[in-house]
């Protein structure tokens, strides 16, 4: 439950904000006769639901690391950080993209790619997934990571994330016009309280909805990335074996910012919000490979 709320939370943070900021400001609210400039308003929208999920795409290595706490394996400290690099770039170059930065970090078994381009995005694998995995289930998730890169995953969750925003906040702005002109009343020639208060309530509702389609989107990803995953090895076995062991782990937890591009997470009662689907349909979806 937690993890699923400040999951929303963070998603709804930015773009919050920024649209507090600018309303205040007098941008994006009714203008001169207390009317809607439709155009104006469109590009308010556009701004605030884009700015916010731009900007986590461009910080999202650093944060990654500073939030995990990853250590970049610049020079191998022993064999097993030597075949990590070595297994990474191997899959890298039979994707077709050039070498990711490969980390470590303390935690239990997952791990996760992010970055906003690429050919210099980010792999990093917690020491929990590699004391629990033998080596060619750990190169299955490695390459279900490089899979996500070579898709391009991380912009285009940023895109939906960007467009179902910008509905958000655009779709909010008329409701709460439609409150205070129409069922307050008011005739001031810009928006009152009515207004204001009308348009964070829907931000927050809207943004709820909006959570779940950006899931179902990452959910759809996974799919494709397990699939990836079976064809950079030449067999979906791995990978299913993978999915099967990390089944009946504890999978540890990421920041919220990351927790899309896991391996593993979601599931339960708060599925609609899952950002990773359940592992038995996974694993059946990769069974159905040929």
């Amino acid at each position: 439950m937690k993890r699923i709320v400040l999951f929303i939370a963070t998603n709804l943070a930015v773009m919050l904000v920024l649209s507090i900021v600018l309303s205040l400001l007098g941008i994006g609210r009714p203008g001169a006769g207390g009317q809607l400039q439709m155009g104006s308003l469109l590009a308010f929208s556009l701004v605030v639901g884009f700015t916010g999920a731009i900007i986590s795409l461009l910080m999202s290595k650093p944060m990654a690391k500073w939030s995990t706490g990853a250590r970049v394996i610049d020079a191998p400290q022993n064999s097993t950080e030597q075949w990590l690099l070595s297994t990474i770039q191997t899959l890298s170059q039979r994707a077709g993209i050039g070498m990711p930065e490969v980390a470590v970090y303390e935690g239990e078994p997952n791990a996760f790619a992010t970055g906003a381009f690429r050919n210099s995005a980010l792999v990093a694998v917690s020491t929990g997934l590699l004391q629990s995995m033998n080596r060619d289930e750990v190169e299955a998730v490695l390459a279900h990571e490089v899979a996500h890169i070579a898709n391009g995953d991380m912009v285009t969750m940023t895109l939906i994330q960007g467009v179902v925003n910008t509905f958000v906040v655009f779709l909010a702005r008329i409701v709460g016009f439609f409150v205070d002109k129409v069922l307050l009343r008011n005739e001031g020639r810009s928006g009152g309280i009515g207004y204001m208060v009308t348009v964070f309530v829907c931000e927050i509702a809207f943004g709820l909805l909006a959570s779940i389609i950006v899931a179902w989107f990452s959910r759809r990803r996974e799919f494709r990335a397990d699939a990836g995953s079976a064809q950079l090895l030449g067999s979906s076995v791995p990978m299913q074996h993978a999915l099967a062991r990390l089944g009946g782990m504890e999978p540890g937890a990421l920041p919220q910012n990351m927790a899309a591009s896991g391996i593993s997470g979601g599931g339960g009662w708060s599925s609609l919000f899952s950002t990773h689907p359940p592992f038995e349909e996974r694993i059946a979806a990769l069974q159905s490979i040929r």
